[in-house]
């Protein structure tokens, strides 16, 4: 499967693929662009990779999780060139058994792809502005998954 795509993603037609007679919960979660950080408006934004790396670390990631949580199936697609408002940027997917593996398992997924992806956001602004922002705006040492965020703050 491809992980990355410089087109829409359709969540739906991904979803519909995860039809599966042992998952019993699957949970998609859609990163969506939003019309503000940080107290500035955002026009849209910009994804750039380093593609052939970072198709094979979400192919790693998601393999990973499979053993990890119990998962039936697990998907990950991320936009990449721009994205305008409401807009979906990624998308991952992912169905157990049970529910608590499949959320467990979805956002496990979503932040190691935010963290140690090679995939770079580049944030336009009203004000003409631009600027490349973190992937991940997480501002704790750890979360619930237990991995520890590497990123510096900016200044």
């Amino acid at each position: 499967m491809k992980h990355l795509q410089h087109t829409d993603i359709n969540y739906s037609e991904l979803f519909d693929e995860f039809r599966h007679p042992n998952s019993g919960a699957v949970v998609l979660f859609s990163g969506e662009v939003r019309d503000n950080n940080k107290g500035r408006e955002v026009t849209h934004l910009e994804y750039e990779a380093y593609e052939p790396m970072a198709n094979k670390m979400i192919a790693g990631i998601l393999e990973e999780a499979k053993s990890r949580f119990k998962l039936n199936q697990a998907a990950c697609v991320h936009r990449l060139g721009k994205v305008e408002i409401s807009g979906c940027a990624v998308v991952v997917i992912t169905g157990a058994g049970h529910r608590k593996e499949a959320y467990d398992a979805n956002r496990y997924i979503i932040d190691r792809v935010k963290n140690d992806v090679p995939i770079w956001k580049h944030e336009f602004f009203t004000d003409g502005t631009s600027e490349w922002g973190q992937n991940c705006d997480c501002m704790t040492d750890a979360n619930e998954t237990g991995h520890k965020h590497h990123h510096h703050e900016e200044a």
